[in-house]
């Protein structure tokens, strides 16, 4: 009998370990928003014309999308890491690009879009202006990246459009 406790003891603590390395702190449906973007994509501009390549993936145990972008040319380069913050309760973007220009962007999912803008700052005339940038999943599976440039709270500037279809 102490025999099949302690053999029924160790089962228990090692199914409970093993329960325990297995659990997932980012498995949410929160975190799961933005998994729409995962893939391996060309990416197009308005005209039909290629603006270049982007993989997206999932890192750091499914807590982060990563994203490696390359334009057609490929001069242009940047990566972002894209991730759930449960903190502040919103997704936050952090971009990189081998020019020396980064991004810090948050905000919210809606509906079928994933809408992240950065914080106000000045331009070079001291007016505010801010980034904002719209991933729309389309009834196709396609993806619409739109980047608008926001200077006054009205004049809008459009940075970048594209539509990421799968490889």
């Amino acid at each position: 009998m102490k025999i099949l406790l302690n053999t029924f003891f160790f089962l228990f603590l090692s199914v409970s370990c093993y329960a325990q390395d297995k659990t997932c702190s980012c498995c949410s449906e929160k975190h799961a928003e933005f998994d729409f973007w995962i893939g391996t994509w060309v990416v197009y501009t308005p005209e039909g014309k290629v603006a270049g390549r982007n993989v997206i993936d999932k890192i750091q145990d499914n807590c982060v999308i990563r994203e490696n972008w390359t334009s057609a040319s490929g001069n242009y380069t940047g990566t972002s890491n894209n991730f759930y913050n449960a903190y502040t309760k919103q997704w936050e973007q952090l971009w990189i690009d081998n020019k020396g220009g980064s991004l810090h962007l948050k905000g919210h999912k809606t509906g079928n879009q994933m809408i992240l803008k950065t914080d106000v700052s000045r331009n070079q005339e001291g007016k505010p202006f801010y980034h904002r940038v719209t991933w729309t999943l389309n009834d196709d599976n396609s993806v619409r990246q739109y980047w608008e440039t926001i200077t006054n709270d009205k004049d809008i500037t459009v940075a970048f459009e594209g539509v990421y279809k799968r490889e």
